[in-house]
């Protein structure tokens, strides 16, 4: 599967996460991401979105563990991911672009703001791939 997850770059940017080369993807309260954080496999690629004043894809991860439960959280109900970089992409691509392509018309990305782990169909990736020169 592919994913995109959400980040505010002034508290985890991409920059940093290649510096650092591997993060735990922790944080997630939102009930539907964290479905979905649950249902990442080790491998699954994942797009790394910039939040706040950016709004744009900017890197490529990957899953390089399968979920588990948060060591921090003592309800012991929400799972984590272990995520390293692939590469950033060439040109970020904007919420804007991918609000205006038909691609994204059903897409969590277009229609719910807040939520901060979501799939992405292969042609949205393909899409994005393309938009950033990378297709």
């Amino acid at each position: 599967m592919r994913w995109l997850v959400k980040e505010e770059p002034e508290n985890y940017s991409f920059a940093q996460f290649a510096k650092d080369g591997h993060t735990v993807w922790s944080g997630v309260r939102n009930p539907v991401a964290q479905r979905h954080l649950r249902t990442m496999s080790t491998g699954d690629e994942v797009f790394f979105y910039h939040t706040g004043k950016e709004k744009q894809v900017v890197g490529i991860a990957r899953v390089t563990a399968p979920p588990r439960i948060d060591p921090n959280d003592r309800s012991a109900s929400l799972y984590v991911v272990d995520l390293a970089p692939v590469r950033p992409l060439a040109r970020p691509v904007t919420l804007a672009e991918a609000k205006a392509a038909e691609v994204f018309a059903d897409s969590p990305l277009a229609r719910v703001p807040r939520l901060s782990v979501m799939p992405i169909t292969d042609a949205q990736w393909t899409w994005v791939l393309n938009q950033a020169g990378q297709g």
